[in-house]
């Protein structure tokens, strides 16, 4: 019988107690916290426990259970996917398909992201990564771009041609997406601390670096996307991380995935088409379908000075 969506199930515990739990067949690990970096056992033991426990991180007194038994795919957040190479052939035993939105920025001069491996070890990861698991389901995450005095658009364009050039081959996508922090206070405080004098991106700005990126693009030949970016830019697609036609492209041989997805072979040689299930749960611009993030704010040790989670405290 075809999935048709986060279908309820029932969780014996302690072999005595039977508990109600959603059964999503997309998992999103995790736009809340990186996983991979930091809870890659605690992952593993999930699974194999086979659900999971989720607060609502807006109303602590909700509480949701969630089990693995629909899942067919995870889509992994991560500045630091290393960790969790070792649970990988985990998910292939149990027949789960996944892929990586793995964000590798060059932010190291500025001292941005302190807790992240080097940039060069980094690089090495994410190499690795697309040699184990293939390029396309890599996908290189230049996120958020970010403004001051000294980090200016021509660096900002350097400094992704430097990595562009060292992940020739060993992923097929690049997703960027414009800084907008002015609404958080605390975020400005850290960067002030940080001696950054951040400016936002204009209009204007943001169409000349788009350009500037197509044009030495010509060469990368990467597919250049934007996330949950209102504004249209020449040359650059508007994102879905949770990426249905990618699933498509990557797991169409998992029956049960595509006759979620909606998806059916075209046989007269049409393309075929499937609806679109639009996550309603993300920002409007955001084009993700819906998946069930499992993930829990204030957890991640990166401790990014640009992260709406972490406050600076001065010394």
């Amino acid at each position: 019988m075809p999935l048709q969506g986060w279908e309820k199930t029932g969780i014996v515990q302690h072999d005595v107690n039977q508990i109600d739990a959603i059964a999503p067949v997309i998992i999103s690990a995790s736009r809340a916290t990186d996983i991979p970096a930091f809870f890659p056992l605690w992952f593993s033991n999930r699974l194999k426990a086979g659900y999971m426990l989720w607060t609502n991180p807006f109303n602590a007194k909700q509480v949701q259970y969630v089990s693995f038994q629909n899942t067919r795919v995870v889509v992994f957040w991560s500045k630091n996917p290393k960790p969790l190479f070792r649970y990988l052939p985990e998910l292939d035993e149990r027949g789960i398909n996944y892929y990586f939105q793995f964000t590798l920025n060059d932010y190291e001069k500025e001292g941005l992201e302190p807790n992240v491996p080097s940039l060069l070890q980094r690089v090495e990861s994410f190499k690795e990564l697309a040699e184990r698991v293939g390029k396309k389901r890599v996908i290189w995450r230049f996120d958020p771009l970010l403004l001051s005095d000294a980090v200016t658009i021509e660096r900002l364009i350097d400094r992704i041609s430097f990595l562009a050039d060292l992940l020739q081959g060993y992923t097929e996508k690049l997703v960027i997406s414009f800084a907008d922090i002015r609404q958080y206070r605390h975020v400005l405080h850290n960067l002030a601390f940080k001696q950054m004098n951040y400016r936002e991106f204009t209009v204007e700005q943001m169409t000349g670096f788009a350009e500037r990126l197509t044009q030495l693009n010509r060469e990368w030949g990467l597919k250049v996307a934007t996330c949950a970016e209102e504004i249209n830019l020449a040359g650059i697609e508007n994102n879905r991380c949770i990426d249905d036609t990618l699933m498509v492209e990557l797991f169409r041989n998992d029956n049960e995935l595509m006759s979620y997805l909606g998806y059916s072979p075209d046989l007269f040689g049409e393309r075929p088409s499937w609806p679109y299930r639009k996550d309603k749960g993300q920002r409007k611009a955001c084009g993700c379908i819906v998946s069930k993030d499992i993930g829990m704010y204030d957890t991640c040790n990166h401790l990014c000075t640009y992260c709406p989670e972490f406050t600076h405290e001065s010394p």
